[in-house]
């Protein structure tokens, strides 16, 4: 991620980038220094589908250092690694493709034995990003079904995990590891709604007992979906804060030792990770106006990357002094200062008309022209988009 601060001058990098690689080089340090015998990624190692050369050259280092400590590594394809495109290569085709020693790129459903593993002890289930537009081409299903959809893939998910169960050695360690959202997941504030194209995986699935082990991705906030109980069901979380819904969350990776009937999950806390604080303040009167900010603003911004957001009725905008506020954040990483003055104004029903009997759209329309946003007319076209791939009655 390189949506924040300056470039670094020495490597050119963003330094935003500097501090996930950071992150990376330390766990990609602990698996070598305690000799794991695999390490397994969840999935979406970068922010978009088509990566710079330079990002991947970085991420490249880091999988080659496992490469060349002959650990085991499966890269799981995420839904930010992979192409909307048929045909198009994912955004780590790469390993794959040039047969990196050590490192398979899993990019279908599979279930992977010893032999597919350089002869690790070990069975794993993997389930990278399925989209579902890409499961209703392969299940040849139409839109016209979009009531069944959910439930004929939870089906057919179902089937080939309970295949694949019944095929596996019943004396090995059986991992399963998937990225995807899962049934009773915490969503972390970063939380964008995927719009119904979200496939949630039943927590029967990745709850089976027969599992030893569930390696997760796609959710940034870190937590066992099934704490306390046999197989744990992990998401580490981002290795580095995304943005300001993560700003109170600690970073992890995981060391799990998985044996047939049991796994063992050890936290490693990530530290150095860079600060995000975010601060309110509520402006009523225009007295002291740049003191009482910068009281709301913490004492040590040393390197944190901050936000504060400001509320106030707008005939008080001008006493607002931005200038005064970054040269007092300056030792701040970055500082965001968000204004929110308050609308008076009143969104008027039409005489006659009551809200129950209007549209979604008719009272967006109406949201629209009580605060004159620019080009209405192609918001609506899509929030029109987006209502009808809503799954259920058409809206």
């Amino acid at each position: 991620m390189a949506n924040y601060g300056r470039h670094d001058p020495e490597t050119g990098l963003p330094l935003r980038v500097l501090d996930f690689l950071k992150s990376l080089d330390t766990i990609v340090d602990a698996a070598i220094s305690e000799r794991v015998d695999m390490v397994i990624f969840a999935g979406d190692a970068y922010k978009d589908r088509s990566p710079a050369p330079t990002f991947q050259r970085e991420w490249g280092k880091r999988i080659v250092r496992l490469s060349q400590a002959k650990i085991p590594t499966l890269l799981l394809v995420g839904n930010h690694d992979l192409s909307p495109a048929i045909g198009r290569a994912h955004a780590i085709q790469e390993f794959d493709t040039l047969q990196v020693p050590f490192v398979r790129v899993l990019d279908k459903p599979q279930l992977l034995k010893p032999a597919d593993l350089w002869d690790v002890p070990v069975q794993v289930i993997a389930m990278p990003w399925i989209s579902r537009s890409g499961l209703m081409a392969n299940l040849e299903m139409s839109a016209a079904d979009t009531r069944e959809i959910f439930s004929s893939l939870e089906a057919r998910l179902s089937d080939l995990m309970e295949g694949w169960i019944e095929d596996a050695d019943p004396t090995l360690p059986l991992i399963l590891t998937a990225h995807a959202s899962v049934e009773g997941a915490t969503f972390g504030a970063e939380r964008m709604v995927m719009l119904g194209s979200d496939l949630v995986l039943p927590t029967a699935l990745v709850k089976d007992q027969r599992l030893d082990y569930v390696a997760m991705g796609h959710i940034h906030k870190p937590q066992d979906v099934n704490e306390g109980s046999h197989p744990p069901v992990i998401y580490p979380g981002s290795i580095e804060r995304v943005d300001f819904g993560e700003a109170k969350d600690d970073k992890f990776y995981v060391i799990a030792e998985v044996i047939r009937g049991a796994a063992k999950v050890e936290w490693k806390k990530i530290e150095g990770t860079r600060p995000f604080i975010e601060r309110r303040a509520v402006l009523r009167s225009g007295e002291n106006v740049t003191e009482l900010l910068k009281n709301a603003l913490p004492k040590d911004m040393s390197d944190a990357i901050v936000k504060l957001v400001v509320e106030y009725p707008r005939e008080l905008d001008t006493l607002i002094d931005e200038s005064a506020l970054r040269k007092h954040a300056e030792k701040a990483f970055e500082f965001h200062l968000v204004k929110r003055p308050q609308n008076e104004a009143r969104v008027r029903i039409p005489e006659g008309q009551v809200v129950s009997s209007m549209s979604p759209l008719d009272l967006l329309e109406q949201y629209f022209a009580s605060v004159k946003v620019e080009d209405a007319e192609e918001l609506k076209k899509l929030a029109q988009e987006i209502m009808s791939e809503q799954p259920g009655e058409a809206v």
